[in-house]
């Protein structure tokens, strides 16, 4: 009896340091795992983002410019089939949100997206962090997912019978 106990405790404590990483993986499976310090040493940007009445400032880095280290097509190259990639973010309690590829790519559109690590001039605390994906132009933070553990780019598009379809 002692044992199941022991191993559920032992999970338990494990879950936070988990936690402390983001994994990527990229349309072909390249992964990459990403520590709060990795993170906070890329370039940031941020915006003031209203969540349930209240004004946050957010600092994080572009989710476009995470996915293009797992291999993740951007500009020029996010077209055909790439587009119907989709992005999928998992949280460390189970919570998914689903973007479309070209939904991140500031070439396609002009709110940005951004992996936070910062609120209001400070780290994000426990209850939201290490890291928390921020939707800019959202009306609600529905899609604002936090305590984000994993980001995957998943492809969908199949070929097209005449190949990929150009504008």
């Amino acid at each position: 009896m002692r044992t199941p106990i022991l191993a559920v405790l032992l999970a338990a404590l494990a879950l936070p340091a988990a936690a402390q990483s983001l994994m990527l993986k990229g349309p072909t499976g390249q992964t990459l795992s990403l520590s709060r310090a990795d993170l906070a040493a890329l370039p940031h940007v941020g915006f003031t983002f209203d969540a349930h009445g209240r004004k946050h400032a957010y600092e994080g880095v572009p989710l476009i410019d995470l996915l293009a280290r797992v291999g993740a097509p951007t500009g020029k190259a996010l077209g055909g089939r790439a587009l119907a990639n989709a992005v999928r973010s998992t949280s460390a309690d189970g919570y998914q949100v689903v973007f479309g590829l070209g939904e991140a790519d500031p070439g396609t559109r002009a709110n940005r997206i951004i992996i936070a690590d910062r609120a209001d001039g400070a780290p994000l605390d426990d209850k939201e962090g290490p890291f928390r994906l921020v939707v800019e132009g959202d009306l609600r933070p529905a899609r604002g997912a936090r305590m984000l553990t994993t980001l995957e780019v998943i492809p969908l598009g199949t070929a097209a019978p005449s190949g990929d379809h150009v504008h």
